[in-house]
């Protein structure tokens, strides 16, 4: 390839400028398209990668006997096995937000409601590979010192030096004042481990800062709400560690659960180790595949029209092809020669990709909520795969055409005796047929994503989620006079008009529970039983007629009941869920008999309807019910009218009751609507998706059709000067078009079918496939393509026929 065959590229471009706009265009999207997702794969797949010893680090786990899988563990497993087993390098031990945490600094008013903080070992900043901006790295090792990030630095004390400065933070382990030690850079998009603050664990080692707290202990081997990790000699057996490991919990362990303790890779821990993989995640590598596909069939879609168009205007190019034979070219020369066209227009559309890119990046980023851009596919090894692949498809639909072109024998050309092969015209029927399968497929996968996020939005949840607003609770200043403050408080929602029901809880519907735990049975209990997981959520007695969750059986807990101590309690409140897990036939058989939990004995004074607490994506848990006057949360039930007005009103009885703490509000459906934000954030990117390959391949279509008028303009103009209508040719030429539309629904129709019923199964409570969704994905392929064709058709059909049989 030399700077003439470039020239001569050049020139054939300017010579067929509506061919080489479309395939510049088409090609130019593809590949920005494919670009935009490979950052989006690229960050997926380097999330937890930069961790300098990777390779040796492992999440301990929890392994139920039914094979569910959770990451906290009690806090004291850590310490013992690193003592038992010399296999152990080193541990890092940090909890995952127990609770929101108010912080303020000590000289100032102001305080702040802190969600990413939590409580680390000494050691979690040489464990992990976190930058430290300032600080000593090793102050963590001592009680009541807190590392913070830079943008928490710079919220509490501006541009001033904030080491060795003080910050009070209130939470369920009451006031406490900490030195900060460290400042470390803010952790970005490709870490699962996120903190704006970092407080020592080491302060928790003393009672006194539990404040009654004793499941927080860290030497407690009864209470899992730690993360632990461990640092491994690269020649442990994992499977026998495992063993010995579970071993040690069976031996060590009080009450006989049945768990196992399991080792998950540092590594798999975001998308797992596979789409079989059963360990927790934080991402899903199923929707990484599925993008991962979609940019390639949109790429495939680009290179379909190069092809497309290519091979349909070779006849123009037969007699050139024909002269450069006869006046000694090689086939060799010639298909270097279209090679450097192909390669110019790919580098053509790869630069124009590149602009789109740089154009689009800031809406892409909105789209999937995160900050992403050209330089993220550098992060993982994704990038050398998506260039390779650029190359060799840019490679092999140039050769395709440039061997298609060379191969003209120069007799035939230059007689003019040039045909459309069969082949050639399969070709290229093909080719359509794919590209518009491919977007058919995305629509109906689109229209079914948008169609089960609104069931799981709009399905009944079995409780009344309307005007449901959720107050989070003081977490400053509860002290002695806490209790009758938060009296008063309660006693003024229960005076204001606009407030028609209230109550306080340790866990809201939408928000998660207080904890799962098991060891539950009844007399008529099978052997293995007390093993099954029962997920607890704390109410006071107004819960159930302020959420609109009715009784199946029983009654409801009394005033008196929620005001006991939690150790001197002995009646719950269970799901009818829960009560056939337990071996229960009818509701009314559980009112009558005494239920064990461990070593305590519970009467179970009612049955609720089953309600989802969690998402619809999960099915109804087995749930407990455990009367306590927690105040974590206060819902209140609101008139509908002049909202603000009335929230502005509870703030200001708020902060009267409760001084110091920073008024947090968030409406219950909110709650619900956040936990369907990755099914929304995928069907935004399928929609768009989806519009981008339709326009594509109707780039295509438009190429070809200009090309079959081209083609057909002595024929068109016989049959106006015979008489024919313009609708009559705008018929004829549409039909082959539309004909290879419709094919490719029926070959998308069964595909799409396939997939969608599979991406649905991951959900308890799912919609059906209607025909409908193929209709209407249909005939939107339809309507796009008869539009695109029409427009050339139509102008075709109205030019005057004189003028086409004259020129021809």
């Amino acid at each position: 390839m030399n700077y003439s065959n470039f020239k001569i590229a050049f020139r054939s471009l300017r010579r067929n400028k509506i061919s080489s706009f479309v395939n510049i265009v088409s090609l130019a999207m593809g590949m920005a398209a494919f670009l935009l997702l490979i950052e989006y794969i690229s960050l997926e797949k380097s999330v937890n990668k930069f961790h300098a010893d990777l390779s040796q680090m492992y999440r301990l786990i929890n392994e139920a006997p039914d094979g569910k899988t959770w990451p906290e563990v009690e806090p004291g497993w850590a310490a013992i096995a690193k003592q038992r087993f010399p296999g152990i390098k080193d541990y890092c031990r940090f909890n995952e937000e127990t609770g929101s945490s108010i912080v303020s600094v000590s000289n100032k008013d102001q305080s702040f409601s802190e969600t990413k903080t939590g409580y680390a070992d000494g050691n979690f900043f040489k464990f992990f590979t976190f930058r430290l901006k300032a600080g000593n790295i090793a102050s963590l090792n001592n009680a009541n010192i807190v590392f913070i990030s830079e943008t928490t630095s710079k919220k509490y004390f501006g541009n001033t030096n904030p080491i060795d400065q003080t910050l009070v933070m209130n939470n369920q382990f009451g006031k406490t004042t900490y030195t900060v030690g460290a400042v470390f850079a803010d952790m970005k998009d490709n870490s699962d481990i996120q903190y704006n603050m970092l407080f020592s664990l080491e302060t928790l080692k003393n009672p006194i800062n539990l404040n009654g707290n004793d499941w927080a202990a860290t030497d407690n081997l009864s209470s899992q709400y730690i993360t632990t990790f461990f640092l491994l000699n690269k020649d442990v057996d994992l499977k026998n560690f495992e063993q010995k490991l579970t071993a040690l919990r069976n031996e060590l362990k009080k009450d006989k659960d049945g768990v196992s303790f399991r080792l998950q890779a540092f590594s798999d821990i975001h998308l797992g180790s596979s789409l079989n993989d059963t360990y927790p995640t934080v991402a899903n590598l199923k929707y990484v595949y599925m993008l991962g596909g979609i940019s390639f069939l949109i790429l495939l879609i680009a290179w379909f029209n190069y092809i497309n168009l290519s091979t349909a205007n070779s006849f123009k190019r037969a007699g050139e092809v024909g002269v450069r034979k006869v006046i000694g070219a090689s086939k060799k020369n010639l298909v270097f020669q279209f090679i450097s066209e192909s390669f110019l227009i790919n580098m053509l559309g790869f630069v124009f990709a590149l602009l789109l890119v740089s154009l689009l990046q800031p809406l892409f980023n909105k789209l999937i909520g995160k900050e992403i851009s050209l330089q993220t596919i550098t992060a993982s090894t994704s990038w050398i795969y998506g260039l390779l692949l650029l190359f060799t498809g840019s490679l092999l639909s140039g050769a395709y055409t440039a061997f298609t072109l060379s191969g003209f024998k120069p007799v035939e050309t230059l007689k003019g005796k040039m045909t459309k092969t069969s082949k050639g015209i399969f070709l290229r029927k093909s080719l359509v047929v794919s590209q518009f399968a491919i977007s058919i497929m995305l629509i109906i996968a689109t229209i079914l994503i948008y169609n089960q996020l609104h069931f799981m939005q709009n399905k009944n949840l079995g409780i009344n989620a309307n005007q449901l607003l959720v107050i989070r609770g003081a977490q400053v200043g509860k002290d002695s006079t806490y209790k009758i403050r938060r009296s008063a408080f309660q006693n003024e929602l229960a005076n204001k008009t606009y407030v028609k029901d209230f109550c306080v809880s340790g866990s809201i519907p939408g928000g998660g529970y207080n904890f799962v735990t098991s060891g539950f049975s009844q007399p008529a209990s099978a052997k293995g039983d007390e093993l099954k997981a029962y997920s607890f959520a704390i109410i006071g007695n107004r819960f159930l007629k302020t959420y609109h969750v009715p009784l199946v059986a029983g009654r409801n807990f009394t005033a008196a009941e929620c005001a006991v101590e939690w150790n001197d309690n002995s009646k719950v409140l269970m799901n009818e869920t829960a009560i056939k897990q337990l071996g229960f036939a009818h509701a009314e058989d559980a009112l009558h008999t005494k239920i064990q939990w461990d070593e305590r004995k519970l009467d179970i004074v009612g049955i609720v309807k089953d309600y989802n607490h969690r998402s619809v994506q999960h099915a109804i848990d087995p749930m407990i019910f455990y009367p306590q006057d927690n105040s974590t949360y206060f819902t209140v039930r609101l008139t509908s009218d002049k909202m603000t007005d009335k929230i502005a009103s509870l703030q200001k009885i708020y902060k009267i009751n409760f001084p110091g703490n920073p008024f947090e509000y968030f409406f219950v459906d909110d709650s619900y609507n956040k936990l369907y934000e990755s099914e929304r954030q995928y069907g935004n990117i399928f929609s768009v998706a989806s519009l981008w390959a339709i326009f594509i391949a109707c780039l295509g279509l438009f190429g070809l059709a200009t090309f079959t008028v081209e083609s057909r303009t002595k024929e068109i103009g016989v049959r106006k000067v015979l008489g024919a209508s313009v609708s009559s040719i705008v018929s004829l030429l549409s039909k082959d078009f539309l004909v290879l539309v419709f094919v490719a629904l029926m070959i998308a129709s069964p595909l799409a079918w396939f997939f969608m019923n599979k991406w649905l199964r991951d959900f308890a409570y799912r919609i059906d496939i209607g025909w409908w969704v193929f209709v209407v994905a249909g005939a939107t392929a339809l309507v796009i393509a008869l539009a695109t064709v029409s427009f050339q058709a139509i102008k075709a059909a109205i030019a005057n026929p004189v003028k086409s049989l004259r020129t021809e």
